[in-house]
């Protein structure tokens, strides 16, 4: 039978469902030799559940309530008032309050207590409900606590926790409070202590909160509080607040709040002896819960107690390694515009595919730069070459190396400036020779990459069980020789290097900048910009026939595309998105993770911007879009060239530039391809491993197909070749993955798990302008579309997106555009190169512009300058 009350140092770890997190976390604290906990008790979730069961009413409520969505806001707030009423009005059970009044006896009846909920989902590694079911303080009397604890199993359903609940998928029945009965301490002061930095994460730094009298005073901001940052046992910065209140328990109940004298108002809280001993403490507290921990104390007549204890949910995960060095952790979903956690099954692909070495921290992945920062040479070439794909990154690691902690020191003496080979580039013209002399570079690399997916097309269905694996690993190698092909790689460095000379030299020579923006318009051969214009040639399909528009305007499910015969144009409509999506069907946000779903497993993704190309374009807007963009890049040149042959030397150097200009529109289209190529392989493999998951369900191995996700590649194999898998492997990854999506990736991070920030250092701004990186020239009024997930986007034409990252798959919403913002990118990033293909200003790398600029608002883009003006 399950106990109704039970005392802390009655508790173990196995009965969190019995006193919740808060409860579970006082007993491990009660236990922890030297530290001070006051003492108490905890009434346990049976209590809570034996004094409701028999009240019909109440569950009634409570199932109503379980019908209702987050955004139903005033029914939750009405059955949400029901419930508490109805559980306040609950008589508590008889053996529950005899074993109440036997604790209180034995503590002491006439000390007043603290009555605290401590729900079953609270203060977990994964979730963090704290501060939403109620805490009283300073009660007296067996009457007083027992209405309180009422109260607390009441606050159990407050609005806001009711609402997060609905929120975050958790169920009202299968959440339950314990209440905690715990002695109050009369502190002279109190606060909070993290054992890890909350602002920049780094976990050797702890940072005291700490005020006169009870720390409510501060939590719930009637005053300030002393901040003290306490580094391997050394006090390196206080910050000494000014105090103007206090709030007191009083000896017979309640509390009061008191004004501090002027001298007391700007007193040091805690010595610096106490802050270094409080400091040690929490270090114990960390040590004992193994991991970061944010803790309430109390110092009364000297002594430090402590009365919570819980994990720092908000700390980003530091990548395990098995040394004591130190690390500088580079992310790599900033340079791949995707930054959403990746599934095991999504990580072991991209780890099979990539030469680097890479770590894994929640649920994404990172580079350890750390031995290529130790030289001049290798430190510079890195910093240049990540900066071209994000420049916050870059300056990130700018600011680390000015601090010159984690990094070795420079040799001694003077050294020559280190050029990359961007740089030698950008001095001269010897462009590769093979590829300026060769047109059909290009277009053969794209016949053979095609050729190559063709043929795995039709050879991996020969294989099914483990000899599929065996010929997926192997067809791996063969991707990697196909991704680093010494020619592509030629072709691509060509692309990168061509605009950069381009832009040198006609700043240099005509005092003009970022003229390959324009020039680079409407190229030949981008698989990506193609995929937005052929959308428009989709919507040219459909456009004649109204019954199919108005059957798309209806859709919800995936199945549309089979009734689409059933309305006048219908076949003709089937027949264009089929085709769309045979070519481009294998594309989705977040692409890199093999397990996101794909257009063609999604085809109604793809209907908002059909619908959208209807409503805003005439007929032939594909044709005419590109054509006016070559028009625009031909006129550029033309203009460039006249205006160099009136310079001394002005003919060599227009032909000079005439040649790198035919040379980058020839080459530069390629970037995109190698990506393409690669996700196409991605596809085919996948639709081969979910027919071997369909398998595995048949043979109740697991529940459905996309369990598979949470395997590795390894782990998959072995599962299908024994046929057998610990399912507690999925749930757990499952729970994993659900608080990995919670958590905002660093770009730069330390082993310390300090987060690095990088900062635009750019002067002459206008007056809260909003600085980023600027990618394609130009400037452009309008009304801004924040958008997170592209499926929501409802674009007019002249609209400026406004997102986090955009990768190939949001191209074909670029077509009803004339500006982008984005979070995350750089100057060769997707979003960055679609931009100037279609003459579109672009700025990215704008930190938090989702939360800066407000959709709806009207804002000026500065594509060449590199900032955002709200209008």
């Amino acid at each position: 039978m399950r106990s109704l009350v039970i005392g802390f140092q009655e508790m173990d770890k196995t009965q969190l469902m019995n006193v919740g997190g808060k409860g579970l976390n006082l007993g491990e604290l009660s236990k922890i030799p030297g530290i001070k906990v006051p003492e108490g008790f905890c009434i346990t979730t049976a209590g809570y559940q034996k004094s409701i069961q028999k009240n019909d009413r109440l569950k009634e409520l409570i199932h109503q309530l379980a019908t209702l969505k987050a955004a139903d806001r005033d029914h939750v707030g009405e059955l949400s008032k029901k419930i508490r009423q109805a559980i306040i009005e609950t008589e508590i059970p008889a053996d529950i309050v005899k074993e109440v009044t036997d604790k209180l006896s034995k503590f002491g009846d006439e000390h007043a207590y603290a009555v605290r909920s401590s729900a079953t989902a609270e203060d977990l590694p994964y979730a963090s409900f704290a501060g939403q079911q109620d805490t009283y303080l300073n009660i007296i009397g067996k009457e007083a606590i027992l209405q309180h604890i009422r109260k607390c199993w009441a606050s159990l359903f407050t609005d806001r926790a009711v609402i997060y609940r609905i929120q975050h998928g958790f169920d009202h029945n299968q959440v339950y409070l314990s209440v905690i009965i715990q002695r109050m301490v009369f502190p002279q002061a109190s606060g909070i202590l993290f054992t890890a930095d909350p602002i920049s994460s780094n976990r050797k730094l702890l940072s005291i909160d700490a005020g006169f009298g009870l720390g409510e005073a501060f939590v719930s901001g009637l005053t300030s509080a002393d901040c003290y940052k306490v580094e391997e046992g050394k006090i390196i910065d206080k910050m000494i607040a000014d105090k103007k209140l206090a709030i007191y328990g009083r000896k017979d109940g309640g509390t009061n709040t008191h004004q501090l004298n002027p001298e007391q108002q700007k007193a040091q809280t805690l010595t610096d002896q106490q802050i270094l001993q409080l400091a040690s403490i929490g270090r114990e507290i960390e040590a004992s819960f193994g991991m970061p921990q944010d803790i309430e104390w109390c110092l009364v007549d000297d002594t430090f107690y402590i009365v919570q204890s819980r994990p720092i949910t908000t700390l980003y995960p530091v990548p395990e390694v098995n040394d004591a060095e130190k690390h500088v952790y580079v992310s790599v979903g900033h340079q791949q515009m995707m930054t959403d956690p990746m599934k095991p099954l999504g990580i072991s692909f991209w780890l099979s595919t990539t030469p680097a070495p890479m770590h894994q921290a929640g649920g994404r992945l990172f580079v350890d730069i750390a031995p290529r920062l130790a030289t001049p040479d290798s430190r510079q070439t890195l910093i240049e070459t990540l900066g071209e794909s994000d420049p916050l990154i870059k300056d990130a690691l700018m600011s680390l190396i000015e601090r010159g902690d984690f990094s070795k020191p420079l040799p001694n003496g003077d050294h020559e400036p280190a050029f990359t080979n961007r740089d030698k580039a950008m001095d001269s013209i010897g462009f590769h020779s093979q590829i300026e002399n060769d047109s059909t570079i290009v277009s053969d690399l794209i016949k053979s990459n095609q050729a190559s997916v063709d043929e795995l097309k039709q050879t991996i269905q020969a294989y099914s069980g483990a000899d599929l694996f065996d010929f997926i690993l192997e067809d791996l190698q063969r991707l990697k020789k196909i991704l680093f092909d010494p020619q592509s790689s030629k072709v691509i460095m060509t692309a990168l290097e061509a605009p950069v000379w381009i832009n040198k030299k006609m700043d240099k020579w005509l005092g003009e900048k970022n003229v390959a923006d324009i020039l680079s318009q409407s190229v030949p051969n981008n698989i990506t910009s193609e995929m937005g214009l052929e959308l428009l040639d989709v919507a040219d399909v459909i456009r004649p026939y109204p019954e199919v528009i108005a059957y798309l305007q209806g859709v919800k499910e995936d199945d549309f595309l089979d009734k689409l015969t059933e309305f006048e144009g219908g076949q003709e409509a089937q027949h264009a998105i089929y085709a769309y999506l045979n070519k481009y069907g294998m594309r989705c946000a977040g692409e890199i993770d093999i397990t996101k779903t794909r257009w063609s497993e999604k085809p109604s993704i793809l209907v908002p911007m059909i619908l959208n190309n209807i409503k805003n374009f005439e007929a032939g807007a594909s044709k005419t879009k590109f054509d006016q963009g070559r028009q625009n890049a031909l006129k550029k040149e033309q203009k460039l060239l006249g205006r160099l042959e009136q310079l001394p030397d002005g003919r060599q150097k227009a032909k000079e530039v005439k040649r790198v200009i035919r040379l980058m529109r020839n080459v530069i289209g390629y970037r995109e391809y190698p990506k393409y190529g690669f996700i196409s392989r991605y596809f085919i493999y996948k639709q081969a491993l979910l027919k071997e998951a369909e398998r595995l369900v048949q043979a109740d191995i697991i529940y459905e197909k996309e369990d598979i996700y949470y395997l590795t590649l390894e782990e998959l194999h072995e599962a299908v070749r024994t046929n057998n898998l610990d399912y507690q492997i999925i749930s757990e990854r499952k729970k994993a993955y659900k608080s990995y999506e919670k958590l905002t990736p660093p770009r730069v991070m330390t082993s310390d798990g300090e987060i690095i920030t990088g900062d635009y250092k750019r002067k002459n701004l206008p007056a809260e302008a909003i600085a980023g990186l600027p990618v394609s020239s130009g400037v452009v009024e309008g009304r801004a579309r924040v958008i997170l997930n592209m499926e929501e986007a409802n674009l007019e034409e002249g609209d400026i997106l406004v997102t986090a990252f955009t990768d190939p798959s949001w191209t074909p919403l670029f077509v009803s555009i004339k500006g982008l913002v984005t979070e995350v990118g750089g100057l060769m990033t997707h979003g960055a190169v679609i931009a100037r293909e279609y003459g579109l200003p672009g700025v990215v790398g704008v930190e938090n512009a989702t939360k800066l600029i407000k959709d709806g608002q009207r804002i000026r883009v500065h594509g060449t300058e590199g900032y955002i003006e709200i209008l």
